[in-house]
């Protein structure tokens, strides 16, 4: 297989997992709907020219801690100016994963530089039809989805698709 039908597939194998995710959105308009942010604001607009990782995740959700890690790496390999990643937490347990205090300590605790998006109402996650942590949704540098990742484990997919879409101009 060569290089370039191997990202080909990489890009291509996660779309058929977004099939499954119904009416839902394909472009960053979603994130207006954010009941508030962490560590400045995103928009759809502000992310134009720029390939986008969404994770949505919740701090007590151990797979969404075990893919930390390689979002910081990623996070760390390419400028602002190529790559930004945007959290959006929706609680599990909104009775206090929901409060400003306790997202505002987590996001210390765990050292996330990145934007994230509170969406305290689900909202966020209805929206893109996301159904588990985490889930990170990639967006080229038009803003259009073009995969979806569900789950830990998948590192070196989500490397390569960030990879491949950053390499795209």
């Amino acid at each position: 297989m060569t290089r370039r039908s191997a990202l080909a597939g990489v890009l291509a194998a996660p779309l058929l997992a977004r099939a499954a995710f119904a009416a839902s959105a394909t472009d960053l308009k979603p994130l207006s709907m954010a009941t508030g942010w962490l560590n400045g604001r995103a928009s759809a607009a502000s992310l134009l020219g720029r390939v986008v990782l969404l994770d949505v995740f919740t701090f007590e959700c151990i797979n969404c801690v075990h893919v930390t890690p390689n979002l910081k790496r990623l996070y760390a390999a390419y400028p602002r100016t190529d790559l930004e990643i945007v959290a959006v937490h929706t609680p599990e347990v909104p009775s206090y994963q929901s409060r400003v205090a306790y997202l505002t300590r987590e996001t210390r605790e765990a050292g996330l530089p990145w934007p994230i998006a509170i969406d305290n109402r689900s909202a966020i996650w209805n929206a893109y039809g996301v159904s588990a942590w985490p889930t990170q949704l990639l967006f080229d540098r038009h803003g259009r989805l073009r995969t979806t990742i569900v789950g830990e484990g998948q590192d070196d997919d989500v490397a390569a698709a960030v990879r491949a879409l950053v390499g795209e101009r």
